[in-house]
């Protein structure tokens, strides 16, 4: 069951359809997102120099197109395919696009699994050709983030209300997780009216203070993907509120990701203050979130400080960072440069055990700061991806 299993609510004017279409076994592995309304669209993409041909076609497709949907494929990423790849990624949006009666640059694609193999056309395409109109129901958005998983352990979804209209994000991603202009897959659905730009300005500025602040592994997929669409069926909104209720719909998402972390156990939150701007203080945040050492630290349940000191201080080019300015803490105990008395210790081991660690750090030098999300790393991690393909 999800983390967060209760219902939520749903946009006007969406449609869903969930199948398995044979890609690798029974489970649901095929999506349509659609809103027969036309939407205003933003959204940002991996910036792997190996993207993947999904990644490429909706990126052109958003440029000229006024989507409205998004087909997902799980458990293949379509990655490394050569020209086959490319034909095959065209004939599943033309199947979609007949399905819906819409133009094809109005639908955009996403796959998500194992690089360097081919869709099974011979078992997907019987499938999709089976489908009628009577396929695309009414919104059922957990099923979709059901759909879009791999190595998930349950399917991720929030929903919001800001004002008269509805936000829904949906996200699947446990590993190969660290963004650079997006992230893994997510979408968001609103009915909310928003002009074009303005939804493009927000949007980027969300994601940079939610998904590009989380990270699993330090590793970028090919295939990261976040989109939002709005159809405007519920009326214009106050900007700043809906901004704020996206970013809450991203960031409770987040949290969903990082704690299903490949192997995780605990939800690790770091927030760096007092940096000379907000991307010093991300800098340094990710350094921290990153290390292999604070992570196995943290799953250890250990307080080991030092190891928080190692990972601000290998961050290159910031000679205004001086260690007699920092300050150190493991939730709201201090451990450097306060000494760390016995009633400190006891506090420490009951923060430290718990399904959520924050490291919070203040650098001393100005205003700027950045919080961001990740887990530790445990030997479940290196099993399930020792053993991936096989």
């Amino acid at each position: 069951m999800p983390l967060n299993d209760t219902p939520i609510d749903q946009p006007q004017g969406f449609k869903t359809c969930v199948k398995n279409i044979g890609v690798k076994d029974s489970s649901p592995d095929f999506s349509i997102v659609y809103s027969p309304a036309p939407c205003t669209s933003a959204a940002v993409y991996t910036q792997s120099t190996f993207a993947g041909v999904s990644v490429l076609i909706s990126r052109a497709h958003l440029a000229k197109g006024q989507p409205q949907a998004i087909v997902t494929v799980s458990k293949n990423s379509n990655v490394a395919t050569g020209e086959q790849g490319e034909r095959d990624a065209h004939q599943l949006i033309n199947s979609t696009a007949a399905l819906l009666d819409i133009p094809e640059e109005n639908v955009l694609i996403s796959s998500t699994g194992v690089i360097g193999h081919c869709y099974p056309m011979d078992t997907m395409m019987p499938s999709l050709h089976a489908l009628t109109p009577n396929d695309i129901t009414d919104a059922d958005f957990p099923s979709v983030a059901e759909a879009m998983m791999t190595t998930d352990t349950h399917p991720k979804y929030v929903s919001k209300q800001v004002g008269a209209a509805t936000i829904t994000g949906v996200a699947k991603g446990v590993g190969m997780i660290e963004p650079n202009m997006a992230t893994l897959l997510t979408y968001f659905m609103t009915d909310a009216a928003i002009e074009q730009t303005e939804l493009e300005g927000l949007f980027k500025r969300v994601m940079d203070k939610s998904f590009n602040s989380l990270s699993i592994d330090s590793d970028t997929s090919t295939s990261d993907s976040a989109v939002i669409l709005a159809n405007g069926l519920a009326g214009e909104v106050d900007l700043n509120d809906f901004e704020q209720a996206l970013l809450a719909v991203a960031i409770d998402l987040v949290k969903l990701v990082a704690r299903d972390g490949e192997g995780s156990t605990t939800l690790i939150e770091v927030n760096v203050q007092g940096a000379r701007d907000d991307v010093q203080a991300k800098l340094v945040a990710k350094s921290i979130v990153n290390s292999p050492l604070v992570k196995t630290a943290v799953h250890g349940a250990d307080p080991n400080w030092g190891r928080i000191a190692m990972a601000i201080g290998k961050v290159t080019g910031q000679d205004d960072i001086q260690q007699d300015r920092v300050r150190i803490a493991f939730g709201d105990v201090e451990v450097y440069p306060a000494e760390v008395t016995e009633h400190a210790l006891n506090a420490l081991s009951k923060l430290m055990a718990d399904d959520e660690v924050a490291i919070n750090v203040d650098l001393g030098i100005g205003q700027g700061d950045s919080t961001v999300w990740g887990c530790d790393l445990s030997d479940g991690y290196i099993r399930i991806n020792a053993d991936y393909t096989t």
